[in-house]
């Protein structure tokens, strides 16, 4: 992210502008100057750089989110008054999250329709608001006041814009083993303890180690999370999910 390649321009090289810089820039952008407008624009290509460091998606490209985050400081530039009180990055910032965030919700595998997304902005932009007003973050029900909505549809717009997780992403990484969303997940389907009585798997069980063994039932047997097991036997999650994979592979070799 400390260096992106944009219609062969590398923003490592760009230049930067010093306050004074952009307000004589800003004055003459608004009186129509274009090569003004196209100085700044340049000029603050690095605060879309930072910008977009806050954001992390799985199917999005460095490169996507940077144009869109010029979009929106193209917004600033062209919205930007000279009376506002405050700095140009401290307007410009808002504008060039709204722009990225509009976008990944666009492009967001599951299809909302467009009022449900447009609700979900209104609740974000209040939230937002909320937080720096008030330095800590609001409820649904104080969002849905705000807004003039019912709870529940503030609820459910906020929940149609997350990105899908797959049970199959990371949560942790301690270097060595990975923990995914599916150790997270409790199992109450009875139908593993069938598998186990099975004769073949039951001799392989016999062939773990007492503590492979008494994971191994805690996780398929009653059904408890890594996290619970790990809360029992005081030893890491991570060490509980590598224990559980050993397992799993020794299981396979005595099955084989």
């Amino acid at each position: 992210m400390n260096k992106i390649e944009l219609s062969g321009i590398s923003t490592s090289d760009l230049p930067t502008l010093t306050e004074a810089e952009k307000k004589d820039l800003l004055a003459l952008a608004a009186k129509g100057d274009a090569l003004a407008r196209e100085k700044l624009i340049v000029g603050n290509l690095r605060l879309v750089l930072s910008v977009i460091g806050r954001f992390h998606p799985k199917h999005e490209s460095a490169e996507d989110l940077f144009q869109v985050g010029c979009v929106g400081l193209i917004k600033a530039i062209d919205n930007f008054r000279l009376d506002l009180d405050v700095m140009f990055s401290t307007y410009a910032v808002p504008m060039i999250i709204g722009e990225i965030r509009r976008y990944l919700r666009d492009n967001n595998a599951v299809r909302v329709s467009r009022s449900m997304r447009d609700l979900a902005y209104r609740a974000l932009t209040v939230r937002e608001e909320f937080s720096k007003r008030e330095n800590r973050e609001p409820s649904t029900a104080e969002i849905a006041g705000a807004l003039s909505e019912s709870e529940t549809a503030v609820a459910r717009a906020l929940e149609a814009i997350v990105e899908p997780m797959s049970l199959f992403d990371s949560v942790y990484n301690d270097g060595e083993d990975s923990v995914y969303v599916i150790d997270q997940i409790r199992g109450d389907d009875d139908s593993d303890e069938t598998l186990v009585e099975n004769i073949g798997l039951a001799e392989a069980l016999k062939k773990l180690s007492p503590r492979e063994r008494s994971i191994i039932a805690k996780r398929y047997l009653r059904g408890k999370t890594q996290m619970e097991i790990s809360s029992e036997i005081g030893i890491s999650q991570a060490q509980i999910s590598r224990i559980e994979k050993g397992a799993i592979d020794k299981l396979r070799k005595y099955m084989d």
